[in-house]
């Protein structure tokens, strides 16, 4: 049965009100977050019955005498404390961890493992002050008492913790695989979050989790934090990727995973940071390395991996937050050749020739060694997954039509009829939403979310008219909108496409309704997906990285197909379909294989394959306003290339991106995003626009002799201004 997009409830003393309910009782919900078919094809039918769809969602904050084995009415008043007491926490012999691991093969090929007694007796106290750093004995008392504590504290933080019944059900089956533990791969939204993953494992009856903690953390803190669960890199270790040296301390961590994962404890690892989303961390590929290390040697028969995504109206912390440390994570397509996607584009940036990806996909040793380049494949593919797992929320929504759809004042009846069209955009592509409920609710909810940066008074009731977000307000409308722009990164990205083909034919744009006579190319418009896609790193618009720009093209063509802002243009007294020509694509050849290859010799020549405009009747501007979605990150590519006028050269890139950060924050319009200044900074240095000059002092940043060139630097400016829609 197909669910309605709203319900209409009428009552004798009340006036008929709109009722959203995307999921909920006989309505199914869509399966979200599923695992990638072609990294892991034993695992698409493994975890998704399709009767746990349509379970609900509870709130796991709000414990119950359904929680406990106990019932009456002094049980519901001490529900939290008998269901505490009563969650199976495991003994813990730390005499035994450590004589495990002081007979690891890795730690006894330490070259301190050998000499006299003494020797051995100062190697053992070593590793024994290693493990200390790194983990503590957990406390029952401590962990009981907390977790008691904690869904009091969550209920004054939020009005709920919503956990869907189907997904948690799908990770109670993976748990009760035999000899398998499980591994949760998160995002990271908060500084709460490992509390709360710790206690929803806990209370769900999948055991207590091991759940890495950053290593900058008070002292007194950390010991708190390890005998809840939370465990630390060790001191010896570098907290950067790219200069460490193990030695000792990280033999140590190794054979202490391997510990973990034998003895089927969760272990939960982090991938980014809060402050700097979407970027793979430094820990989290040390945690990670361990994980492989583990299986590769035979500690475990297998892994099973689980994506978490989390996600907040607003994350707590995070609505003035703009600070991280920087660190070069090459994000865009570290396991490629030395022919990266945006290398490639050089040639038509310049005007020397069309984009060509020919030598996309292998792999390169100049990259690191096998093991880190699967550490890193492995952390971007998950980082793409925990995204989208993640549920697209209220204020995520209304966020996006601030700053995306509405740039002037915009009555609240607009806003809300906005509000339903574009969630019904969500739903009809598979994304998962965390709420429902009264239409102008779920609208005023999000407004008095919004309203601290959006306006200077206290929270109130809505406004009527509401007028257009701040500068100092977008950087973080933006970050809330990020699960709609990953949702529709795709369409995006072939809106921002199919602009710059217009661009070319028009020499104004028009209104949408002009524009619906004029008929694309399908070779051109692959051609600007293509560029588009080489231009801004996979992970970035939440997209997998394991798939090559190639097809990821073709599926973005697909995808506005099927969402109606395409329509193929039919010959005559013919009917041709999209993929019917005979130009396969085949990897390794380059982007002429789209062009009219069949035989020049034959009759029957297949005519070229053209598309004309169209608009979603539902959702009138859907186009522009998936143009508009990326407009923050070119914008700010465009504001880095102007930056590239200023000196001096060399540089180095700390000093490079708070400078770019200023120079951002100078302009009205501008989004000075940390990420997004850190991205477009990694994109310049694979395109060769900056390159790295080696000093005594370390490495600087300079000018490329090619962009040295002031034409060329408009070149590239022209070239990304292109897509953007402003």
């Amino acid at each position: 049965m197909t669910p309605p997009k709203m319900q209409t409830w009428i009552s004798n003393s009340y006036p008929k009100l709109e009722v959203f309910i995307p999921f909920l009782g006989k309505y199914h919900r869509p399966v979200s977050g599923r695992c990638c078919q072609t990294c892991t094809p034993r695992s698409w039918d493994g975890f998704y019955p399709k009767d746990l769809a349509a379970l609900g969602f509870r709130d796991v904050s709000r414990v119950t005498e359904t929680d406990t084995r106990f019932r009456g009415w002094l049980v519901r008043r001490i529900c939290a404390f008998l269901a505490a007491w009563e969650w199976k926490i495991p003994a813990e012999t730390p005499g035994e961890l450590l004589e495990r691991i002081c007979s690891s093969r890795r730690v006894q090929d330490d070259p301190g493992s050998g000499g006299d007694e003494g020797s051995r007796r100062r190697w053992k106290e070593e590793i024994c002050q290693i493990l200390r750093e790194i983990q503590t004995p957990l406390s029952p008392l401590l962990l009981r008492l907390c977790h008691w504590l904690l869904p009091k504290l969550l209920t004054r933080l939020f009005l709920g913790v919503q956990l869907h019944r189907g997904q948690l059900e799908m990770v109670l089956q993976a748990a009760r695989t035999p000899e398998v533990p499980l591994v949760f791969l998160c995002s990271h939204q908060s500084q709460v979050d490992g509390l709360l993953l710790s206690f929803v494992l806990l209370s769900q009856g999948i055991g207590v989790p091991r759940v890495t903690v950053d290593a900058r953390t008070s002292p007194r803190l950390r010991s708190l934090l390890q005998h809840l669960g939370g465990i630390f890199l060790p001191s010896g270790m570098a907290q950067t990727w790219s200069d460490w040296d193990e030695g000792l301390p990280g033999a140590v961590l190794d054979a202490y995973i391997q510990e973990v994962l034998r003895s089927r404890q969760p272990l939960v690892l982090f991938l980014e940071e809060p402050s700097a989303s979407l970027r793979l961390a430094d820990p989290a590929r040390h945690w990670l390395l361990r994980v492989l290390r583990a299986l590769r040697d035979g500690a475990v028969p297998d892994v099973l991996i689980v994506p978490v995504g989390i996600a907040y109206d607003v994350a707590p912390g995070r609505a003035e937050q703009d600070g991280a440390e920087f660190v070069d994570n090459h994000l865009i397509w570290p396991f490629l050749t030395g022919n990266r996607p945006g290398q490639l584009l050089l040639p038509t940036i310049l005007g020397r020739g069309p984009p060509d990806v020919g030598n996309v996909g292998t792999l390169s040793p100049s990259l690191g060694t096998e093991e880190e380049i699967l550490v890193t494949a492995l952390g971007l593919h998950a980082l793409s997954d925990s995204s989208t797992c993640s549920a697209i929320t209220a204020v995520g929504i209304t966020a996006a039509l601030l700053l995306h759809r509405h740039r002037e004042v915009v009555l609240l009846p607009r806003l809300m009829r906005d509000f339903s069209e574009l969630l019904e955009q969500l739903l009809l592509r598979g994304r998962a939403v965390g709420f429902s409920g009264q239409l102008r609710a779920l609208v005023g909810h999000s407004l008095r979310q919004l309203q601290p940066p959006l306006a200077p008074h206290p929270p109130g009731p809505p406004r009527a008219v509401l007028g257009p977000p701040k500068a100092s307000a977008r950087v973080w409308l933006g970050r809330l909108a990020g699960g709609v722009r990953h949702c529709l990164a795709g369409e995006a990205v072939g809106a921002c496409a199919i602009r710059a083909l217009l661009l070319e034919v028009l020499p104004v744009l028009g209104p949408p309704s002009s524009l619906t006579r004029i008929v694309l190319s399908r070779d051109e418009l692959l051609r600007k997906i293509l560029e588009l896609l080489q231009l801004l790193p996979p992970t970035l618009l939440g997209l997998q990285p394991c798939q090559p720009p190639d097809c990821r093209s073709l599926d973005i063509l697909d995808k506005l197909i099927l969402g109606g802002l395409l329509e193929e243009e039919e010959a005559e007294g013919e009917r041709w379909g999209c993929d019917v020509a005979p130009r396969p694509f085949v990897r390794g050849h380059s982007w002429g294989s789209f062009t009219d290859d069949s035989d020049s010799d034959s009759e029957h020549r297949v005519p070229k394959q053209c598309y004309k405009l169209s608009e979603p009747q539902s959702f009138p501007g859907f186009l522009l306003f998936l143009c508009r979605l990326l407009s923050p990150i070119l914008q700010t590519y465009g504001r880095a290339v102007e930056f590239l006028e200023r000196g001096p050269w060399p540089q180095s890139e700390a000093d490079y991106v708070e400078a770019l950060l200023e120079f951002l924050a100078e302009d009205e319009d501008g989004y000075p995003d940390r990420s997004l200044a850190l991205s477009s900074l990694q994109s310049f240095k694979d395109m060769g626009v900056l390159e790295e000059l080696q000093t005594p002092t370390g490495p600087l940043l300079q000018l490329s002799q090619p962009f040295q060139s002031a034409s060329n630097r408009e070149k590239l400016g022209a070239f990304i201004h292109q897509f953007i829609q402003l």
